[in-house]
């Protein structure tokens, strides 16, 4: 079972549970997001594209996997 680890390479992207600095909303944001996301209760923004990974502009609680 090992080789087919090195076979096949896990993704780097995940799903993250980011907390807004501003209101405490909690919501689930995809690390390498391509488009803008913002929080659904205050409408500031959690995490903007950057090339590759997301910028995340609140405070990241977990990874999911």
């Amino acid at each position: 079972m090992s080789e087919w680890n090195k076979l096949i390479p896990k993704p780097s992207s995940t799903f993250l549970r980011v907390k807004c600095l501003k209101c405490g909303n909690e919501q689930l944001v995809f690390s390498h997001a391509t488009n803008k996301v913002i929080c659904n209760v205050c409408s500031e923004p959690l995490a903007s594209p950057a090339g590759g990974k997301a910028k995340i502009n609140g405070e990241i609680l977990s990874a999911l996997e």
